[in-house]
């Protein structure tokens, strides 16, 4: 029988009964939810220049997700009853985080939606650790120090004096008005 998150939701109260579903309904639970959290952050941050911390929110997230496997693949193991509570535990985590991350994305609060976008992907990629033991997963730790050094870097390259920025504007037009002035005197 294939079930899908509403059907488990309607079978076990809040979905998350520990024998009301196939065990693998909550790989593909982890990965959809992970992913429709990412879409939104990602929706809210579009406008601006991400900041070292939500690009690397965004990059663990993408982590967790790629190459996400079907339940059939041959690297995915069966759980036994107690991996299956301890996946249970876990959704049911990531759904009191979701919680949060509404709450904070109906307040505006982009700092708060990062945060909680990193907790839920933590809870994935430990829903995905106990499904695929041997895919190597990153940690946020790993994952946010290359996005600084390449933040670093980023910021770094810019030079205010020939970024177009105000002062440059200022520059050339304090020098095209001393070519004017001067062109005017002679």
């Amino acid at each position: 029988m294939n079930q899908t998150h509403d059907d488990a939701v309607r079978a076990g109260g809040d979905g998350l009964e520990e024998h009301s579903t196939s065990p693998d309904l909550w790989l593909r639970v982890g990965a959809e939810r992970l992913s429709l959290v990412r879409y939104v952050f990602l929706v809210q941050i579009e406008d601006g220049i991400p900041t070292a911390a939500q690009r690397s929110a965004l990059e663990y997230s993408d982590a967790v997700l790629i190459g996400w496997p079907d339940a059939d693949a041959p690297d995915v193991v069966a759980v036994d009853e107690r991996q299956e509570a301890e996946i249970v535990a876990h959704v049911r985590i990531m759904e009191e985080y979701i919680g949060k991350f509404r709450e904070s994305e109906r307040e505006g609060n982009i700092d708060d939606m990062t945060d909680i976008l990193i907790r839920i992907s933590e809870r994935v990629a430990e829903i995905r650790k106990i499904f695929q033991p041997d895919f190597p997963l990153p940690t946020f730790a790993e994952i946010r120090r290359v996005v600084q050094e390449e933040w670093d870097e980023d910021m770094g390259k810019i030079d205010p004096q020939s970024s177009g920025s105000a002062s440059e504007v200022e520059q050339e037009t304090r020098l095209e008005n001393e070519q004017r002035d001067a062109g005017e005197q002679s």
